[in-house]
């Protein structure tokens, strides 16, 4: 299960930082957008994988063990809010800078083809 996240992670990062270097403005907001979903999976994964344990702990001793932090299911619900807020703010520049330049290229040139 950790290889499959570990290579899920690794993917999304690379996809990620490839289309961020893209020169089209809608590459770049993708590539945003796919690292910020492996940032919240590397957060997810730091709270610990647990398949084994239920969800509620039953009757009996209570041991901290059989508990799964919460601080990183806090942080990333903080992190998809400003994820969405901050790919809303990129949008509206990108629509303005469009409006200015009159082309969706990051650089503001047109590739010769």
């Amino acid at each position: 299960m950790e290889a499959v996240l570990a290579l899920a992670i690794g993917t999304l990062t690379a996809s990620g930082l490839w289309l961020l270097f893209r020169p089209r403005t809608f590459q770049v907001v993708l590539g945003l957008c796919l690292l910020s979903y492996a940032v919240n999976l590397f957060i997810v994964a730091a709270g610990r994988l647990r398949t084994d344990a239920p969800p509620i702990v039953g009757k009996g001793a209570v041991d901290p063990a059989q508990f799964v932090d919460p601080v990183p299911q806090a942080l990333v619900l903080t992190a998809i809010v400003i994820s969405f807020a901050t790919t809303a703010l990129l949008l509206v520049v990108l629509l303005a800078a469009r409006g200015l330049t009159g082309t969706d290229h990051v650089d503001g040139e047109e590739d010769d083809l």
